[in-house]
């Protein structure tokens, strides 16, 4: 009876489609189906699976032979987005799965667990959420298990330790939570395991000892404590062995390399281990990182490291590896064996009690060392002059410890140096001159010791410096305009308790990105150079102790950005200075003992005494009563007699006005009587929870909408900066909306309706609304809005020669930042509010940055409410059509077929700003005709011609390596993966901003991809 049935299928399918009648066509229709489930796809791979060619010759599909099914699934790496298909588990011959590395999400479907012929499964890589499958257990035949970097969640079911020949289980950098199941013991052919990056408790099982095949055990990242078990170093096939970043406690056994001979790489720092190391670690002959940091280990360091011939790392910071039983003190004695680690790289030991001096075997060391940190030890003695040997040191950090003599003329041999760091020792003598020879520096830290004689000009070569610090030193001389106009220097400017002489120079006006300068405690003089107002990102500026005169420079007017400003103890005269007043974010501000004097101001910073100092100008006066200084004196008579023949003047101009204002208030009230009658004003839509205020209120805050406060117009109005007496003097922006452009009523309604019920640390914060009338009595609609001082991410990208802070870049972090910063805000509008709301016109210049660059989406007036947008009538959609259109490149290309909106027109602006953010180019470049556009542009440079398309600006930051800090260590990408962390981001711009809707990624899951491609470049946890 089956072989008719079956002879009957065949007849038929031999009938309608004679071309493939040899095929099976359940396997045909669920790969159908698995592609039915693809949204985009944009290297075309389902091109080739159509009815022209046998499914069996579709990409990615391998069949058996003799069947003719198919046994192989293979998408990785292709940016697939969309769902799993459950239709896979009709492919009944399946032997491996492999979609690693694409925008899938969702849950996985349960029907994986039938199929029982299933070796290798791999979904790493990708967005999938929920739970394991928990009949995944079912496919008894499983080897491979690899579902790395997804959001799966929930316990490791204890199950995965039934399958018998299971020999790969990587479940790391998921939100798995609970044990780790004992269970995993008895996987007896498992050679891989990692649990990593979860959140996983409680103990390592001691059955995981049994697992005599092992070689990757990495269970890094997570809450685990207690002792690791005795039986895992038995496991003598372990080549990786990480259990770093836990709260493990306990010691490493003594024959730890005795029974791990086969262990590369040893990471267990971060943990609360205590004892010796292991000198059997040389056992392990083909270790080649041994990461022991921030641990209890105590010393000495075992001086045979030297054995370890393919040595690369060694980390051992952070724990107290002095030998006290040393009475010589020479606890670096271990450096000399590591002269035979011709492959060392990295040596790291810092924070670790160590004393004696550094023997001149330091310069046999690897000439493949990059990295080498002695700082924060005991260390004495001088600096080997042979260091010069380490030829490709990229970091040299012998900070904190008491090293004296002169810094080696010979240390100018090191041309990689980026990041130079001798401070706080008892370095005496000059300044070398080769310092100048580090082209590729960008930190020189040399502050708090004995150092004498002038800055080399020489060091004017370093153009890229990005911080200097020599104070606490005893250098004479003036400070050179060369160096000192290094516009590289960016972070900061350390030149404090010297004895400089002569002028600030003027050059100090090119350092426009300048955070921190510090010339304090001096013997500077003249006037403080008026360019110091060019410095527009200064924040801390000290210049106390020194002979700085004259009056305070007009341009300081500029420098909002003050959060420290010290001028004591110097002879500046003349008034405080009002605008002084304005500052909106400081947190001290010192002028005394100069000789200041006036009427002290009585707004800003000068209403809180804990904020600000005046001690020592006895000419002062006024100012508020806690400063308890006498009154301002009266004008003198001649004064007098004018102000009264003024007075007099300006009470005969003040009767004219008065009486033509009459003249106007009577023919206004007839006109109003004429006009029909309207509706009054509904209250504030915005609700009861904002402050009311004025338009009075208003003009006053923006100096009567003052041009010198316009900070940007739009299309149904400007927006000016303003300062609220009733907040505490807080800056704000005020959107004021011109009622005569037509929609600008209907804006202001849209935005009051949009943001009265929101909030979000990526959305711009609305402090108050107002809807009132004027002084002329004509209708007032305004929002004001938290003030966002780093301005918009148009100037940033695009700035134009008139801006003063054009020299502002933004490094690769900080791109990625931002654009994860503004996917959560779009995220939180389309999937999080009470009704989804569509933002409607995305583009850079509604992106604001705040002081830290965290961005803020604004301008909600073409926003709509989703539930409002679908059910709007002929009527509206008609009035609405114009307001829908957006702003020209990135608007999406339905709306101008369509009027209905959506959260995927909302994605495709979001991809067309990834897309600029990363290449530094606006949609509407005019190297974009119409057979090209922003989107084509990339796509067609992805994956291998990325470094050609990206902002040239992003190339040159991330050359070399980011400092993070004058006195933070950096740490350094390689290219290699910051090329293929480019090629993911504009891959998520490509498929945000596909042309069909359906094509284009979910808000949320391009925010987890861009969240994973942030881990994998810093780490995760960080930054």
């Amino acid at each position: 009876m089956h072989s008719k049935l079956f002879l009957f299928q065949l007849f038929v399918v031999l009938l309608n489609d004679p071309v493939h009648a040899f095929t099976n066509e359940t396997d045909r229709q669920a790969l159908l189906a698995i592609k039915h489930q693809i949204n985009s796809d944009p290297f075309h791979v389902f091109n080739s699976w159509n009815a022209s060619s046998h499914f069996c010759k579709w990409q990615g599909v391998t069949c058996s032979r003799r069947h003719q099914r198919v046994t192989v699934l293979n998408l990785e790496s292709l940016d697939l987005v969309g769902l799993l298909s459950p239709h896979i588990a009709n492919l009944t011959f399946l032997r491996k799965i492999q979609l690693g590395d694409n925008f899938f999400r969702g849950i996985i479907p349960q029907e994986i667990g039938s199929l029982v012929r299933l070796r290798t499964f791999n979904l790493s890589g990708n967005s999938f959420q929920g739970e394991l499958p928990s009949n995944l257990t079912h496919c008894s035949k499983l080897e491979i298990i690899h579902l790395l970097s997804n959001n799966l969640r929930g316990k490791v079911p204890a199950e995965l330790g039934s399958l018998p020949e299971l020999s790969w289980l990587i479940l790391s950098e998921n939100d798995f939570t609970g044990f780790v199941p004992p269970s995993l013991g008895n996987l007896s052919f498992l050679t891989n395991l990692s649990l990593a990056f979860n959140n996983l408790e409680g103990t390592i099982p001691v059955e995981l000892g049994r697992l005599s095949n092992l070689d990757f055990l990495q269970l890094t990242g997570n809450k685990l404590s207690g002792e690791i078990p005795v039986s895992l170093y038995n496991t003598s096939s372990i080549i990786f062995f990480s259990v770093a970043s836990n709260l493990l406690h306990g010691q490493l056994p003594a024959d730890t390399g005795l029974t791990l001979p086969k262990l590369k790489r040893i990471l267990v720092g971060s943990n609360q281990l205590s004892g010796p190391i292991p000198r059997s670690l040389v056992n392990a002959s083909e270790l080649t990182f041994i990461g022991l940091s921030n641990n209890a280990f105590t010393g000495p360091v075992p001086s045979n490291l030297g054995k370890l011939q393919n040595l690369q790392g060694l980390e051992i910071g952070g724990n107290p590896l002095s030998d006290d039983r040393n009475k010589e003190g020479d606890d670096l004695a271990f450096l000399r064996s590591l002269t035979n680690c011709t492959n060392l790289r990295v040596l790291r030991a810092t924070k670790n009690g160590l004393k004696g001096v550094i023997p001149n075997s330091i310069s046999n060391l690897s000439t493949k060392l990059t990295a080498l940190r002695l700082d924060q030890n005991h260390l004495s003695g001088t600096i080997p002059p042979k260091i010069n040997n380490l030829i490709n040191l990229v970091l040299l950090a012998l900070n904190d410890n008491m090293f004296h003599g002169s810094i080696p003329d010979s240390i100018g041999e090191l041309i990689k140096l980026q990041r130079l760091d001798l401070s706080k020792n008892s370095f005496s003598g000059k300044i070398p001159t080769s310092i100048g020879n580090f082209t590729s520096l960008n930190t020189l830290i040399l502050g708090d010791n004995k150092l004498q004689g002038e800055i080399p000009i020489s060091l004017a070569n370093c153009s890229r410096l990005q911080g200097l610090d020599l104070s606490l030193n005893n250098l004479t001389g003036p400070i050179p305009v060369q160096v000192i106009g290094l516009s590289s220097l960016s972070l900061a400017v350390y030149l404090a308790s010297n004895h400089f002489t002569g002028s600030l120079p003027a050059q100090v006006g090119n350092l426009k990105t300048l955070g921190q300068l510090n010339v304090a405690e001096n013997e500077l003089s003249g006037e403080i150079p008026n360019t110091i107002g060019s410095c527009l990102m200064l924040e801390y500026l000290h210049m106390e102790g020194n002979r700085f005169q004259g009056t305070l420079p007009l341009s300081f007017e500029q420098l909002k950005n003050f959060q420290i400003l010290d001028l004591s103890r110097n002879n500046l005269s003349g008034q405080i200075p009002q605008f002084l007043e304005n500052l909106s974010y400081i947190s001290y501000l010192n002028l005394s003992f100069n000789s200041f004097n006036g009427e002290v101001p009585n707004k800003g910073v000068f209403r809180n005494m804990s904020k600000f100092s005046i001690l020592g100008n006895h000419e002062l006066c006024g100012g508020i009563g806690a400063l308890q200084l006498p009154p301002c004196p009266m004008v003198d008579s001649n004064r007098k007699r004018k102000h009264i023949a003024t007075r007099g003047v300006v009470l005969i101009a003040c009767g004219t006005v008065f009486f033509t204002v009459l003249l106007a208030c009577v023919c206004a009230f007839f006109y109003l009587r004429r006009r029909p009658k309207q509706e009054p004003s509904s209250p504030l839509p915005m609700g009861i929870h904002y402050m009311e205020l004025s338009y009075g209120e208003l003009f006053k805050a923006t100096d009567g909408f003052s041009s010198a406060n316009l900070i940007g117009e739009g299309s149904f109005g400007a927006v000016y900066r303003g300062i609220l007496d009733s907040d505490q003097e807080k800056s704000v922006a005020i959107k004021v909306f011109n009622l005569q452009e037509r929609g600008a009523n209907k804006s202001f309604l849209a935005e009051c309706e949009a943001l009265k019920n929101i909030r979000h640390r990526n959305l711009v914060k609305i402090i108050s609304c107002c809807s009132s009338i004027n002084f002329k009595g004509d209708d007032f609609k305004a929002l004001v809005y938290e003030f966002m001082p780093n301005g918009s991410l148009e100037s940033w990208l695009h700035p134009n020669s008139l801006e003063l802070h054009e020299s502002r870049k933004l490094n690769l972090l900080q791109r990625l930042n931002i654009a994860i910063d503004v996917g959560a805000a779009l995220d939180y509008l389309h999937h999080h509010c009470h009704a989804p709301i569509i933002h409607c016109d995305l583009k850079p210049s509604n992106i604001l940055l705040d002081n830290d660059l965290t961005a803020h989406v604004s301008d909600f007036g073409l926003a709509r409410l989703l539930s409002s947008a679908t059910t709007t009538t002929s009527s509206q959609s008609q009035t609405s059509s114009q307001v829908l259109r957006g702003t020209l490149g990135y608007v999406a290309p339905e709306y101008g077929m369509s009027r209905e909106v959506s959260v995927q027109g909302d994605a495709f602006s979001y991809g067309i700003v990834l897309l600029e953010l990363f290449t530094g180019k606006r949609p509407t470049d005019r190297i974009f005709t119409s057979n090209l556009n922003l989107h084509g542009f990339v796509n067609m440079a992805l994956p291998n011609q990325v470094l050609q398309i990206v902002d040239p600006q992003l190339i040159q930051e991330e050359e070399t390596e980011s400092s993070g800090g004058i006195h933070r260590g950096g740490r350094g990408n390689n290219a290699n993966l910051i090329q293929k962390c480019l090629v993911s981001m504009l891959g998520i711009g490509v498929i945000c901003s596909a042309e069909s809707p359906r094509d284009r990624m979910d808000i949320k899951d391009a925010v987890n991809k861009l969240h994973a491609i942030k881990n994998s470049l810093i780490g995760p946890g960080r930054g």
